[in-house]
């Protein structure tokens, strides 16, 4: 191996390093290192002058290794790789310190010591950069099919964005029509569209294109592969009703004697055990729930076309696709976990979705502002805020992102049905962010029928009338408040999916502490995770409204759709690498990879081998941990370079 000659960078990065550690101290130390053949200090490492810096420098002193100390290895590290190659040299001779996060943020009060600090880790990362060596690039090819999970607004806007680009798409959604959340709501703020209009639109778009293949009333059950070559298992449930055969005549529900709570109406409604979620549901037919149904065998008499099928089973479809996205929504919060607030039981208290059920001309009171109850027309109305949102007694401290505008948009429209309404807002603040949103935010204000109440509402009772009593303090007169209403609407917040932590390790990705999933960065990666070719769409990544949902979604397209586009993708030259005479099968590698990358198979002389799948591993390290026998090594993180590092720390 050549002798090493490194070239050692110190940002300043502005005043984020600059102004606790003594930069210039740190590079002239640098130089006293020994194979250091050139060491300084920048302002701004990242910048093109400072990148030119390095490519100058790489020329005149004949550079074979480069360490580049600045902020987060996740930011620019593949910045200072590029630089390597523009200059002829492998990118993998580079070493990067994270001056910023590991010492300068961490030790701002402590200049002095975080100046000593830095240089502890510039001298490790110099004895490592000397025993670095040269990585092949790694290429897959890429199949021009894709997989998106889910088939709400999100799934179905990557999925024709997908599609229109020329790519094949398996459209895969557990409820036995697309739609989602949307398909629940009245209208959308701050315009007031007709919801289901915008919707039946791109639903219809999806299903009729010929690049769809759509899985309704089916779950991903199996994901496994890598980029590029994924293969995934469907596992379509049976609907007992032919999609082929079935006209949508309803006949079947005419007969049906079973009634049931009606999800799509949040139980506001009943509806039959054979049924179609909605009208203009995607795909149309009906839809038999096994779970309540008699098997009594009136709708297979009544069906004109012979479409109902009671021995259909549980059928899987397998296939390969290059890229995936998810796009799995979310899930209303559980307000019966406030039970100050009486959801659940007290009558007279919805959620903002159930009112926009009763709003709809096609909900369960035909579009009838009534009290669920008793069928009593409201007069005095409340909506209570950030239900599940915001709040760390339940654990969930985020901003659910809508809330603010839908309620806004819904007192908009009950003033519409009663202009005489005398409606309370209790809210903690009102975030009215996006394009239209203050001008609502403001109207509602100005209509004189509606009070905004700064506080927490405490308690919510029953009157025997069906009256409601909502007990709150109002912040800004500092007194408390009694308020007696005909009918509370909570604003609740939104959850994960019910299903994302199993589908979290179907496809092994990873969620954040809030349970959604988690983007690989949330600046400069926020539709990718971590698992390269899975991709984030709409609320599975995180709360937010409609707008974001498809602009996100149309996003993930993109990013999906680059890598099948190209045909080939490089990986990452970080591996596990097995050595067979030292292997003895023992299986641990195999149980704790968290890629699914290690196989144990039988070799020659029937003897068990661990084998490695090079583009499915992540080069993370465990497996090369845990083996007993010192079997496994890492592609440039040899344990000859990270002892190099410790030797050099303990120095």
């Amino acid at each position: 191996m050549e002798e090493p000659r490194v070239g050692v960078y110190i940002c300043n990065c502005g005043i984020n390093i600059g102004a606790v550690v003594d930069v210039d101290s740190v590079a002239e130390y640098a130089k006293t290192l020994p194979n250091v053949v050139v060491s300084r200090a920048y302002v701004y490492m990242c910048s093109d002058p400072g990148q030119e810096l390095i490519k100058k420098d790489a020329k005149e002193f004949n550079l074979n290794r480069v360490v580049v100390a600045s902020c987060s290895p996740r930011m620019h590290e593949p910045t200072f790789r590029a630089v390597l190659e523009e200059v002829g040299m492998n990118k993998y001779l580079y070493e990067h310190v994270n001056l910023r996060e590991h010492c300068s943020w961490v030790h701002m009060h402590e200049p002095e010591k975080a100046t000593e600090k830095a240089k502890d880790l510039v001298r490790m990362a110099v004895m490592r950069a000397r025993l670095l060596e040269p990585q092949e690039r790694r290429e897959v090819d890429v199949l021009g099919e894709a997989l998106v999970i889910g088939g709400g607004i999100s799934g179905i806007q990557t999925s024709i964005d997908l599609a229109d680009n020329g790519f094949k798409v398996h459209l895969v959604e557990r409820a036995p029509s697309l739609g989602g959340r949307v398909a629940q709501l009245h209208r959308l703020y701050p315009i007031g569209e007709d919801a289901r209009r915008i919707l039946k639109e791109k639903m219809d778009q999806v299903a009729r294109h010929p690049n769809v293949d759509l899985l309704s009333y089916s779950e991903v059950s199996e994901v496994g592969g890598y980029i590029g070559n994924y293969t995934v298992k469907v596992t379509k449930k049976p609907r007992v009703v032919d999609l082929e055969k079935c006209t949508a005549c309803g006949k079947c529900a005419q007969v049906c004697p079973v009634e049931v709570p009606n999800e799509f109406n949040l139980g506001l409604d009943k509806r039959k055990a054979v049924y179609t979620p909605f009208r203009g549901a995607v795909p149309g037919a009906y839809v038999v729930d096994l779970a309540s149904c008699t098997r009594c065998g009136t709708c297979v008499e009544a069906c004109p076309e012979g479409a109902i099928d009671f021995d259909q089973k549980p059928q899987d479809v397998e296939f390969k696709v290059g890229t995936i996205v998810v796009a799995s929504g979310g899930e209303i919060f559980d307000a019966t976990k406030k039970k100050e607030y009486g959801f659940g039981r007290l009558g007279g208290v919805i959620n903002n979705l159930q009112l926009n059920r009763i709003l709809d001309s096609e909900g369960p009171t035909g579009g009838q502002l009534v009290r669920p109850s008793d069928g009593a027309v409201p007069k005095r109305i409340a909506f209570i805020q950030c239900v599940g949102s915001r709040d760390p007694e339940i654990g969930i401290r985020y901003c659910s992102r809508y809330c603010c505008m839908a309620m806004l948009s819904e007192v908009t429209e009950i003033l519409e049905r009663v202009p005489k309404a005398e409606i309370y807002v209790f809210h903690t603040d009102i975030r009215a962010f996006g394009k239209g949103a203050e001008e609502l935010y403001r109207k509602v204000r100005e209509s004189g029928h509606v009070t905004f109440v700064h506080g927490k509402v405490s308690e919510v009772t029953g009157m025997g009338d069906g009256t409601l009593v909502v007990k709150a303090f109002d912040d800004m007169l500092g007194s408390k408040m009694v308020v007696p209403v005909d009918l509370l609407v909570l604003a609740t917040g939104l959850g994960p999916s019910s299903g994302a932590e199993e589908l979290a390790r179907t496809l092994n990705v990873v969620r954040g502490p809030d349970g959604f999933f988690l983007e690989a960065h949330p600046k400069l990666r926020p539709l990718d995770t971590a698992t390269d070719g899975v991709f984030l769409a709409g609320v599975a990544q995180g709360p937010k409204d409609i707008t974001d949902t498809v602009s996100q979604a149309s996003g993930a397209a993109s990013r999906a759709s680059v890598p099948m586009a190209k045909g080939k993708v490089e990986l990452e030259s970080i591996y596990a690498v097995v050595d067979e005479d030292r292997c003895s099968g023992c299986r641990v590698c195999e149980g704790i990879c968290a890629y699914s990358a290690i196989k144990v198979e039988e070799a020659e002389g029937g003897k068990l081998r661990s084998k490695v799948t090079e583009a499915q591993c992540k080069g993370c390290g465990a497996c090369a941990a845990a083996c007993p026998s010192g079997a496994i090594s890492m592609k440039h993180f040899k344990d000859e370079q990270l002892l190099a590092m410790i030797r050099a720390l303990c120095s």
